[in-house]
């Protein structure tokens, strides 16, 4: 697992900026190889190409953008969305939604709640690192709390936050995103494959 550290010359914008940009300019570079030197003539190959480039540029630490607004995240999304056309040959005008289906490429937003379900599921499997386990305390684990109906349910606690900085950080976010799951996609003998699985599915539909 990746983890950040603060550097006092890096600032939330400039951080979405940076990824946008780089974004684009990776997606303008692969779009004048496909279509100036055609070395991509296998459709599967380019592909492989820009969904590592997806995985590499959009996924990278974006659990760090949960509860943003979505004035922050248009420009990531566009950039998805011209790298899921020119994978799919499809026109600008064409809806985006099924273009992004087809490929199973979930959308900016939903691949942020992935990527934070999933750390929750580590986290509470024994799988993450402990300053993140630390931040998912089943509620029945809590003294004085075990009559509560959250605790039957195995949930794990959600914190109070009087800030929105507050409400975006991983330990309220977490934990929010996580109670906000069916119950049968939370079941605690789900493996972490399967989570995945059941996990994107959802997503696509909600």
């Amino acid at each position: 697992m990746k983890v950040v550290s603060d550097d006092d010359d890096v600032t939330f914008d400039g951080r979405l900026f940076q990824t946008r940009d780089a974004a684009a300019a990776k997606e303008r570079s692969d779009a004048s190889v496909v279509i100036y030197q055609e070395v991509f003539d296998n459709h599967t190959a380019l592909q492989a190409l820009l969904q590592a480039f997806v995985r590499r540029r959009l996924d990278y630490c974006n659990a760090l953008l949960a509860g943003v607004a979505d004035v922050h995240l248009k420009g990531l999304q566009s950039v998805q969305n011209a790298a899921a056309r020119l994978v799919s040959g499809s026109r600008r005008c064409d809806p985006i939604t099924p273009i992004l289906a087809r490929l199973h490429w979930l959308p900016v937003r939903q691949r942020i709640a992935f990527k934070t379900a999933v750390l929750v599921w580590k986290a509470l499997h024994g799988a993450a690192l402990l300053y993140l386990s630390d931040f998912c305390v089943p509620v029945d684990t809590v003294s004085g709390r075990q009559h509560l109906r959250s605790a039957t349910a195995g949930v794990p606690m959600v914190p109070r936050a009087r800030t929105t900085t507050g409400q975006r950080s991983f330990a309220v976010n977490g934990p929010t995103v996580w109670n906000s799951l069916p119950a049968a996609l939370r079941a605690p003998d789900r493996s972490l494959a399967g989570f995945k699985d059941h996990l994107k599915t959802y997503l696509f539909e909600h």
